[in-house]
Order: structure tokens, then sequence, then C-alpha cells
């Protein structure tokens, strides 16, 4: 366990997980005043990661931040796309969209998951206090306040306490109640993302292979003397029980699944099996009545994943910590009525978000009855499915460098 413990100022807040909601809600909380600490259960920031989009109304919060440009200039650049069949000859091309950004003539930001939150941590600076290699072991809350106990560390007592830990956020485990509750899966559709030496040769370019209804993989490249990224996958219409925290386990079972098939699979799960920044995922979202309890609150996909089919959760994550942060600025006196204001003025966006992944994903259940091909794998154009948000102003106390 390590912490970094610079002099802060109050309310105190404890914010799990240090991904895009949890670096997000932390910057913002830091520019309100508030003494804000992030405690996150891996040792640094965690590498890897699948490419990340920021769209519409995330765009103008980077910009709030001060960190659109550098986004732009760390972005993928990526220039197209190539499907292959089982030999690797190229059965499609285009230079007009990806399949993991969408148009390219898009005004959004496609960025790796690892970059977006190198740039967070940078634009937080020492203004938050870190502790990383813990997590939280129980949370005990009264009209005042939350006692957390940790892992590793002595107990401490907080103001408020953010969950921004994830899909299988521990939070909301703790404060809400099993995952069963919340957790839905939806579609069949598995997926590991990791790294891998880029001996395809790929240069800001994606290639794309699909078994029918079965295993495909897609493997992006930005520069050839870096390791390419790789979304490795397969489908399991009957779903599938496996431990979330068990990365070896889910290694073995998606070398079992891909285990046969065509072009470079074989290499591919090679490298998969010796990745250390492996992270395997399916197809869901989290759905909750309430976001918060008491003085315990969630924030991006630990209250509300959207899931991958359109493109926005990373932009909703990001919304949803811009408008947390604002209400608990705006109601400093009163933080659970903050709580509440957050609710009611993202409830909308965010399920109307949700909705859409539905209506996407029930579509392209549609097109498989009716046997529809499509040699793209159906590119989408996810800057059409961008819903807007009037973001409102919340001054900043603190100026951050």
């Amino acid at each position: 366990m390590s912490s970094t413990n610079p002099r802060r100022p109050g309310p105190r807040v404890l914010v799990s997980g240090a991904s895009i909601s949890g670096l997000t809600i932390a910057c913002w909380l830091a520019r309100h005043g508030f003494a804000v600490t992030v405690v996150e259960r891996a040792p640094h920031l965690r590498p890897g990661g699948h490419a990340l989009d920021v769209r519409g109304p995330a765009l103008e919060v980077a910009a709030r931040m001060g960190i659109l440009t550098t986004l732009r200039d760390r972005s993928t650049k990526l220039t197209g796309i190539a499907v292959v069949d089982s030999a690797g000859r190229e059965i499609f091309r285009s230079t007009e969209s990806t399949l993991t950004g969408g148009r390219l003539d898009s005004p959004d930001v496609e960025i790796l998951r690892d970059d977006l939150c190198e740039v967070l941590y940078e634009a937080v600076g020492s203004q938050v206090e870190y502790v990383f290699g813990d997590s939280i072991a129980s949370l005990t809350q009264d009209e005042s306040g939350v006692d957390v106990t940790f892992v590793t560390a002595a107990p401490r007592r907080f103001e408020l306490v953010i969950g921004a830990d994830g899909v299988g956020s521990g939070v909301r485990r703790i404060a809400f109640g099993p995952d069963a509750q919340f957790l839905h899966a939806f579609g069949d559709l598995y997926v590991a993302t990791f790294g891998m030496p880029n001996f395809l040769g790929l240069e800001r370019w994606q290639v794309m292979y699909q078994e029918p209804d079965s295993v495909g993989a897609l493997v992006m490249g930005l520069r050839k003397d870096l390791d390419a990224r790789v979304y490795l996958g397969f489908n399991a219409p009957k779903g599938l029980d496996y431990d979330v925290r068990d990365s070896a386990a889910q290694k073995r079972l998606l070398a079992d699944r891909v285990a046969g098939a065509g072009w470079v699979i074989p290499q591919i799960t090679e490298h998969m099996l010796r990745a250390s920044d492996f992270h395997f995922y399916s197809l869901s979202q989290v759905r909750m009545h309430r976001w918060s309890h008491g003085r315990i609150v969630l924030v991006g996909d630990a209250g509300y994943a959207v899931s991958l089919g359109t493109g926005q959760a990373t932009s909703v994550a990001m919304v949803g910590a811009y408008v947390l942060a604002g209400e608990l600025a705006l109601h400093r006196d009163d933080l659970v009525r903050g709580l509440a204001a957050y609710e009611d003025g993202l409830r909308a966006y965010v399920t109307r978000n949700q909705d859409i992944a539905l209506e996407q994903n029930t579509s392209a259940y549609v097109s498989k009855d009716e046997g529809e091909s499509d040699p793209t794998g159906g590119i989408p154009d996810f800057g059409a499915l961008t819903l807007p948000f009037a973001l409102k102003d919340y001054p900043d106390r603190v100026r951050l460098p």
C-alpha cells in the first residue's frame, strides 16, 4: 500500500477507483475545494484496456478541465480498418470508419483507456491523496459521515464515499447489495482486451476477423514499434458463470473457447496467456433505482454502466462525474441534498443512453435472425447515437496547477 498525502481542506470525500469516473470526479471535487482521497486496489494506475470515446457533452467537460487539446494530441488517430478471412485475405476495408471509434470525420476523440487515465491523473495533480494497493473492507454510516475500514490502511472517517470502481463495484456490493440485483447481461458477447507485440506491423490501423456467430478478434496498432491492442472474444448464447476477479481462470476459459479458430488467433491466444494487462468482460449494464444511499453514492459504470454497444459509456461517466461534483459543490452544507440533485439532473440522460444500447442490441439480433450478412461486422456510427446534455456552470473554488 502506498499513499500520497497533501495538505487539503474539507469536506472529506473518499473515492473508490482510479479510472475514468474516479479520476474525473476527483479532479472536479478538488477544484471545488473538497478534501479528496482516492483508494485504488491496484498498486498503480491500471495499464491496458480498450479504446474509449469522448463524445458530445463529454468533450465540453474535457474542455472545462483544460485537457481537450491533450486528449486530441494523444488520440488513436486511426486511418481505417480491414476485415480479413481465415487465411488473412482482405475482404473489406474502410478509410472512413473504424469498429471502435465510428466515423473518422467525427469531432469526437478516441483514446486508449490507459492514456485517458494518465491525462486525467496529470490534470488532478498533487491536490488529491492517493492510496494505491488497498481497497474498502467495510462502510458504516450515520447522519454526519461514513466510517471506513480498509483491507490494509487504518480506519478513517469521511463526510462522503463515492463508488467509482466499475461494473464490479465493491462499494455497490457493500452499500446496496449483491450484483445480481443490478448487473444485467444482454447479448451473448464476451470480450478480452490486452496488449501484444505488433507482429502484424499495423500503423494507425485496425484488422478484424470474425467467424459467423462465434469467435472474433480485432487488432489495433498505432505504431509499428509499439505493442498492439487486441480485442478477442466469443459468443455464448446461454451465458457464462465465471469469477470476475480470477484473470487466470478467465484466460483459460477464453483460450478454450477460441481454440481451433482461423487467421492468427492461435498466435494471439499465446500472447493473451502471457498478458499482464488482461481485462475480460461481457456486454452488460448496471441499472439501479437509486445511485445513493445516505452518504454513499455511485458514479459511472458502478451505478449506471451503459455497455459497449453505443460507444457512450466513457462520455456518460465523465458527464456524471462533472454533475455529481458540481451538485455537491452547490450543496456543500447539505451533501445528501446534493446527491438528490445529482440523481434528478442526470437520471433521464443516463436512462436514455441505456435504452439506446438495448435497442441497438435488439436490432443486431433481429438482423441475425433474418440472416443478413455484413462482412464489416456492422461498423457503427457512434456519433449518431450521442445525446445532448446541458452542462451547468459550477464555478471552481480552487484553480489546480
